[in-house]
């Protein structure tokens, strides 16, 4: 036996739905308008019971506000701030060389300490205690400011100049370092930074060694005779002033 079955989408809703609601089905692509009809429908539906009192179906702008409102999604974009790889700094030459400050003092090691001093030498007589200095340049891709990267070692010994921060203030050390080999290479974010330092030449004769490790602080001399060298910012009343000149021989 054929029975023919009709169904329509209304009367299967019809008996649970509020007067004045219903649902249509359509081919038709839908809008947005029509997309928050449908959801705001539904909700109505959910929600309703017998007492209710039946509302209207028209979609106005302040049904539309409350559904943005009530179904807001907040995206935060979280945006990674990677700094730059340190990069290495390797030694690429070096030689031995003699120092003066801008006041032609020479250097003189202290004995039984860990400092250098800037002092007059009298009659072109120089003492046992000066020191000249062994120079090694390096290539510094990325260097913060103009100038040739270089550590300074004591000639005849392990020590080299070093700026490092012990109190408030970087200050001035000589350190003693045993492998020269750890010195050839090192990387931008390494604590032996501290051994570097950029020179910087601005005329003849005119030379500053500000600290890779702090910079705007340059290694100086006190404007008396015999007074070690320290570390100063550019403000600072001290001399700031070197010259550096290779040795080219043995019998310089």
């Amino acid at each position: 036996m054929e029975s023919e079955m009709t169904c329509n989408v209304s009367e299967m809703w019809s008996p649970k739905m509020p007067h004045g609601l219903d649902f249509e089905i359509t081919e038709h692509p839908l809008t947005m308008r029509r997309v928050v009809n449908l959801i705001i429908a539904m909700e109505r539906f959910k929600g309703s019971n017998a007492s209710e009192t039946t509302q209207g179906t028209e979609f106005r702008d302040e049904n539309l506000l409350n559904i943005i409102l009530e179904n807001l999604v907040e995206e935060r974009y979280v945006f990674g701030c990677e700094s730059n790889p340190p990069v290495q700094i390797i030694k690429t030459d070096g030689y031995p060389c003699k120092v003066t400050d801008g006041e032609k003092r020479s250097l003189i090691r202290i004995p039984n300490s860990m400092q250098l001093h800037a002092v007059m030498l009298q009659g072109g007589v120089e003492p046992a205690t000066k020191v000249h200095l062994n120079l090694s340049s390096y290539a510094h891709p990325a260097a913060t400011v103009e100038g040739r990267t270089i550590a300074l070692g004591i000639r005849g010994s392990d020590l080299y100049l070093c700026c490092r921060k012990d109190g408030a203030e970087p200050t001035l050390h000589l350190e003693a370092v045993t492998d020269d080999s750890s010195l050839a290479s090192m990387s931008s974010d390494s604590d032996k930074v501290r051994f570097l330092f950029y020179e910087q030449v601005t005329g003849v004769n005119i030379t500053t060694l500000m600290s890779v490790a702090f910079p705007d602080w340059y290694i100086s001399t006190a404007e008396q005779n015999n007074k070690p060298l320290e570390m100063c910012l550019e403000t600072a009343q001290r001399s700031r002033i070197f010259n550096i000149q290779e040795i080219k021989s043995e019998s310089a």
